[in-house]
């Protein structure tokens, strides 16, 4: 799709966003656009500029410089009440005093919508979220997740472009997190609205979300989707906050002409495929646990590394290895615990992997 293919698609737009407080830039020239009907995931860790962009998209902040676009209208100057948006915070605001119906059916009335109108509108947004039934309970009869799928409910209910989320799940239990992950997801499928969703769980963003923006110091350093995100990170910092991961210093020894290179670290060599590399070259490559192969040293593959378990750690399903080879490099493996090979603090072992597992990284 060519660039202008992809701005008309766009259901909102940032234009070389920024937000300053003061000498703090907490927005720094971010430009993305996020297409109709998709899931959209702004991850990063706390004062990475996620949540300044989320209320620059909502008109809570305005951009000191840059354009924010909404159906293709520019809105920089237009009040949160006359955009097509909903924010839900993480703090829900329902209304305790009023029914499930009445928190629901809030907005339209303020709108003065048709007594009618509002009736259907808000009986269908129930049935979308599952709480058909559930129109005279209050707030304190409802579950935790019950009260999240109300303020979801309120805010679909008046059919906005896109629906803002921040951090919404942050002060649900694990598994009551878990289950709204799944709903909201199917929820958003159900709706076809526009999700934009804030969080500092990768796990979250990488479960609900079709394109991840991962932030960091106000900036975007990388977009794209989870699984290309968590198997190809950009920089040392995405390859961090993504998942559990090796970084390894090495020193570009030759390069092929099939992109391929020979890296080395304190007497590892190993080859890696489509390395951006020059021979001579300083760089760092990112290795993820479960792409590395763990073997007894006797039944080492002819591209293994000789090694030694350091230290075994039990996670449930999966084992946690940490080994030492070459001159002092430590790695981390990670293999299903219910696998026939099992090793101990120690024990000699070899280690291998494929070379498009692993990744160099631009910083």
């Amino acid at each position: 799709m060519s660039a202008d293919g992809a701005r008309a698609s766009d259901v909102i737009e940032l234009r070389d966003v920024t937000r300053s407080f003061g000498e703090v830039v907490a927005v720094d020239h971010v430009s993305l656009g996020i297409r109709q009907g998709e899931f959209f995931a702004l991850l990063g860790p706390s004062g990475c500029g996620k949540t300044t962009t989320l209320r620059i998209m909502a008109g809570f902040e305005r951009p000191s410089s840059g354009d924010v676009y909404l159906r293709g209208r520019r809105v920089n100057d237009v009040p949160p009440y006359r955009r097509e948006t909903n924010l839900i915070f993480q703090q829900l605001a329902l209304f305790p005093h009023m029914d499930v119906y009445d928190n629901v059916a809030f907005g339209l009335r303020v709108k003065r919508r048709p007594a009618a109108e509002t009736a259907d509108r808000v009986r269908s947004v129930l049935q979308l979220v599952d709480l058909a039934g559930y129109e005279r309970r209050r707030m304190h009869e409802l579950s935790g997740g019950q009260q999240q799928r109300v303020a979801i409910a309120r805010a679909l209910v008046n059919e906005p472009a896109v629906l803002l989320l921040d951090e919404p799940l942050g002060a649900l239990d694990l598994k009551l997190r878990l289950q709204m992950q799944r709903e909201l997801k199917a929820m958003q499928r159900r709706s076809g609205t526009t999700f934009v969703y804030v969080t500092h769980d990768q796990g979250e963003a990488l479960a609900m979300a079709d394109r991840v923006a991962v932030m960091q110091l106000g900036k975007i350093a990388q977009l794209g989707a989870p699984e290309h995100i968590y198997s190809r990170p950009a920089t040392r910092f995405v390859a961090h906050f993504i998942g559990d991961t090796n970084i390894i210093p090495v020193t570009v020894r030759e390069r092929g002409v099939d992109g391929s290179a020979v890296l080395e670290a304190n007497g590892l060599r190993f080859a890696v495929t489509d390395a951006d590399a020059r021979p001579g070259e300083t760089r760092h490559v990112s290795l993820r646990p479960e792409k590395i192969r763990i073997a007894a040293a006797h039944a080492a593959r002819p591209d293994g590394h000789a090694g030694t378990v350091t230290d075994v750690t039990f996670l449930g399903p999966l084992t946690r290895y940490e080994v030492s080879v070459g001159e002092g490099v430590r790695l981390v493996v990670q293999t299903q615990t219910e696998s026939e090979e099992h090793f101990r603090r120690d024990d000699r072992v070899s280690l291998s992997w494929a070379p498009n597992a692993p990744v160099v990284l631009k910083d």
